[in-house]
């Protein structure tokens, strides 16, 4: 396993064969193992340990960026001389900044223990006993069912000529599991740094339990409907708005809050943070450069707050036309490596609805419905059009009909077409934000949601 003594060791041969006027290195890997099971038997263990070496040089306003998952001092030397061979080609950029000083990558709170020895040392056996318990509950319903339970040990380091060096180890578990029916299916998944807290036996009970209610699935007709959302579906819609918060993504006019800044946006009961030090968050406190990361109000009561900047993004808008509208200003340790055309985003999520009195758990938003539809995940989803934010894709693995407060029957899967801005203003109640896991977006601190008059266009055939 990479050590912080280690990785000094490799930025000191880099240092020793760098010519340029700074150079940085980011090193990263670790340890990932996984069991794959389908058709109720394990088809698949791998394991693997590999590290990754990521250069980048400058000389005066040129930079530029090589890697290698060599680690040897011949390839270190090599891909030192590959960044500087590219560096030298391009053309000046006038907004490049010197290296990060050692003294941004400090000053955040003090990040939540990320690494935990039972995720670290989780073994193939541990693996199989998990997968027994998942396929106990699948026989036991006269299922299949078919996933994965992986587990992982990974570090990352930045250091620079300038002094800076950040580092961050963690673990990281994942159960996911689908349920599968004659003609219906069921689905679960949740990840954590501390395997622990995962449990495979319940996901899988939930899992079976939606495959089997929604057995012989009956259509519905599109249009218009309530739904309840789980909190797989709500991140996976929410994510394809986010990379529209970096500045970087504002100054290039392909942000859709370009012509909302300052204006109310979403309902009054939609608030977003970036938070990578909430308890149920992952994720390395620092950016692509070592910045200490920052927790940012992105949205309060639906209007848009601020924004998140790399370095060179932030002196930029403080020049920029924008400058008045767009909330404080400054580096926030949210930028990607340089270089790169992207800037900057928030990854690390967190959807505050409310205090605990006004959460609503999925039952009760249930029990509340007269007409609607439940849907447990949702899977494909494309953007149509970037600057109303409005998404297509289907629903998957448990779509049910509500009538009259009840779960009535499993119904055939929709295609929807919706826009992620009106409905962030058509949300009716949300339960308590959890660590949810999806397959189209990053993890996400989100609610379930209840949302009026969702516009689904198509039946599938499944």
């Amino acid at each position: 396993m990479l050590t912080q003594e280690r990785a000094r060791e490799i930025f000191e041969i880099v240092r020793r064969h760098s010519t340029g006027d700074g150079v940085e290195a980011i090193i990263a890997g670790g340890r990932s193992a996984l069991t794959r099971f389908a058709n109720n038997t394990i088809h698949q263990n791998m394991a693997e340990e590999q590290y990754q070496l990521s250069v980048r040089v400058l000389f005066g306003q040129r930079t530029a960026r090589a890697t290698s998952n060599k680690l040897d001092e011949e390839s270190i030397r090599r891909v030192v001389q590959a960044a500087e061979n590219l560096a030298r080609v391009q053309q000046p950029d006038p907004d490049l900044l010197p290296l990060a000083a050692p003294e941004l990558a400090t000053g955040g709170p003090a990040a939540p223990a990320r690494s935990f020895p039972a995720t670290s040392a989780m073994t193939p056996e541990e693996r199989a006993a998990a997968v027994d318990k998942i396929v106990a509950v699948a026989r036991r319903n006269q299922l299949t069912t078919a996933g994965v339970v992986a587990s992982s040990h990974s570090a990352e380091c930045i250091l620079n000529s300038q002094g800076l060096f950040a580092w961050h180890e963690q673990t990281l578990a994942e159960v996911s599991i689908t349920m599968l029916g004659e003609d219906s299916s069921g689905w679960q998944k949740a990840t954590s740094p501390d395997l622990t807290v995962l449990d495979p036996e319940m996901l899988a009970e939930i899992a079976a339990r939606k495959a089997m209610q929604s057995a012989h699935p009956r259509e519905l007709a599109p249009g218009k409907y309530t739904v309840i959302l789980e909190p797989a579906a709500v991140l996976d819609l929410m994510g394809f708005m986010f990379f529209d918060f970096g500045g970087q993504a504002i100054l290039d006019q392909r942000s859709f809050l370009n012509n909302r800044l300052g204006t109310q946006v979403f309902g009054e009961n939609i608030t977003i943070y970036d938070d990578v030090y909430h308890p149920l968050q992952a994720g390395s406190p620092f950016d692509g450069e070592g910045v200490c990361r920052k927790r940012v109000q992105l949205v309060v009561r639906g209007g848009v707050k601020n924004l998140v900047y790399a370095r060179h993004t932030a002196e930029k808008m403080k020049k920029s036309e924008y400058a008045a509208r767009v909330g404080r200003i400054e580096p926030t340790g949210h930028g990607l490596p340089l270089p790169n055309e992207m800037g900057e985003a928030p990854m690390h999520i967190v959807m505050d609805s409310g205090p605990p009195s006004a959460h609503r758990t999925v039952e009760q938003m249930i029990a509340e419905t007269e007409r609607g539809v439940l849907v447990t995940r949702l899977w494909y989803i494309r953007e149509v059009d970037p600057y109303e934010k409005i998404l297509t894709g289907m629903t998957r693995d448990g779509t049910f009909y509500i009538e009259q407060g009840r779960v009535r029957h499993g119904i055939r899967n929709f295609r929807f077409n919706e826009s992620l801005v009106r409905m962030l203003n058509s949300v009716e109640a949300m339960s308590a934000p959890v660590r949810s896991s999806g397959e189209e977006s990053f993890d996400m601190v989100v609610p379930a949601m209840k949302v009026k008059d969702f516009n689904f266009t198509e039946v599938t055939k499944f």
